[in-house]
């Protein structure tokens, strides 16, 4: 029997608007099994998701960076794993230097920041409604008691990101993941930061077993956390390796694919 479902955000429980739809919340409530988000997102961009599925179990955002509840529409941190700042100052240089075309914004636990407000922030703002803080990174940096959970690039020519993502794999940063999380985003998290990270969290606070877990996903970045789980499930619209390696296929997240295979392939687990 399920006892805890999983799942990724963008391109899984999201339309290509950035909207769950209604007959998705509809389904998932019907459950009335725990369920996580993962994803890449802050917790300020996975809040309205939260609210309209009532979700009061822990949640996972910054692709395991942070495990949070929310709790009187606070947010409360049950672990994390921020960048370490001199990183992540560095980091922003190094781009803000070789790559002035670049967006480049990042996050702390409550906000997101940027030194401009360009084409990339207005993409980002399509799919969240939320606007960043304009500020210099050097007055952020002098800012006390401060922490960054994800460095955010927002690249929109195909070898501008293949340039972009190798100079920084070249570079010594340390305690950094690099991922490319779709054609146009490239996202650094601290490298302790993993999806399955998360989801270890929860299976040793509810003392769950692997044949427990149903999990949801489409991007390469889902893979720890599919391979934590007994019964994975990959969105139709996933890339071809993805497909490759799964368990169940369920519709694409045009289609609803998350709701639909809680109807039609959970009651058979």
């Amino acid at each position: 029997m399920i006892k805890h479902i999983f799942s990724d955000m963008d391109g899984t429980i999201l339309n290509d608007e950035g909207d769950i739809t209604d007959r998705n919340v509809q389904i998932i409530k019907q459950t009335n099994i725990p369920f996580t988000l993962v994803s890449a997102r802050a917790p300020m961009e996975m809040a309205e998701v939260m609210d309209k599925l009532a979700l009061n179990t822990p949640q996972i955002g910054f692709n395991g960076g942070l495990i949070f509840e929310k709790i009187d529409q606070e947010i409360q941190v049950l672990d994390s794993e921020s960048i370490e700042l001199a990183t992540a100052q560095k980091i922003i240089q190094e781009v803000r230097d070789k790559f002035p075309q670049i967006s480049l914004s990042w996050y702390s636990l409550n906000n997101w920041y940027t030194e401009k407000h360009d084409r990339g922030i207005d993409l980002e703002n399509s799919y969240t409604n939320l606007n960043p803080e304009v500020v210099t990174s050097d007055d952020f940096f002098t800012q006390p008691n401060i922490e960054v959970y994800k460095l955010m690039l927002i690249i929109f020519e195909q070898t501008a990101m293949q340039e972009v993502k190798q100079y920084l794999l070249d570079q010594p940063f340390s305690g950094v993941s690099i991922q490319q999380s779709s054609d146009t985003y490239l996202e650094i998290t601290s490298d302790k930061a993993l999806k399955s990270r998360g989801i270890q969290f929860i299976i040793d606070q509810e003392k769950l077993e692997p044949s427990d877990l149903m999990a949801f996903g489409d991007g390469h970045n889902d893979l720890p956390m599919l391979q934590m789980v007994d019964n994975p499930v990959v969105m139709k619209n996933a890339l071809p390796d993805m497909l490759e390696n799964a368990k169940f296929i369920t519709k694409s997240n045009q289609e609803d694919g998350v709701g639909y295979a809680l109807e039609h392939i959970l009651p058979e687990l």
